[in-house]
């Protein structure tokens, strides 16, 4: 790497400011921090993008051992299914005679319910008891049901 001390960086800075000169060397020094910092997030990513493909790298070889895995279970209990049934069919019963008969699912039943109509968790004698509104009046109800009545 480079080995830039305090005595360097203020060389640099003091050629910098001769060569550029003092009007055009804040210009400069502002492109080149942002240079310098879309190269610092261009290195980042790249090392963020390595990092990711190790991972699925590592992934993969974990998905192929889980996968094996499995194979070898499946082959172990496949095998040890049919050494048992060999097995029984050589004492004579059947597989069918043990087996416990399929258990009788109930019989779908409707609810019986209006959904378009919404239920509150208020009883309406309690609504009704301390005055609270149940039913919704549109705005031309609510002129009449308000509006002074003539006398004649």
């Amino acid at each position: 790497m480079l080995d830039l001390g305090i005595e360097k960086l203020a060389l640099i800075g003091v050629v910098a400011l001769i060569v550029i000169g003092p009007e055009k060397l804040p210009r400069v020094a502002r492109t080149v921090g942002t240079l310098l910092g879309k190269a610092q997030r261009y290195v980042n990513d790249v090392k963020a993008e390595v990092n990711r493909s190790m991972e699925l790298d590592e992934l993969r070889k974990m998905k192929t051992t889980v996968e094996d895995a499995a194979r070898d279970v499946e082959h172990n209990i496949h095998t040890g299914a049919s050494e048992f049934e060999k097995q029984f069919s050589g004492s004579g019963e059947t597989l069918s005679a043990l087996a416990e008969p399929e258990p009788v699912m109930p019989e779908y039943r409707h609810p019986r319910k209006n959904w378009r109509l919404k239920q509150g968790a208020t009883p309406n004698w309690y609504k009704a008891r301390n005055g609270v509104r149940t039913k919704a009046l549109s705005g031309a109800a609510r002129v009449a049901r308000f509006r002074p009545h003539k006398i004649n």
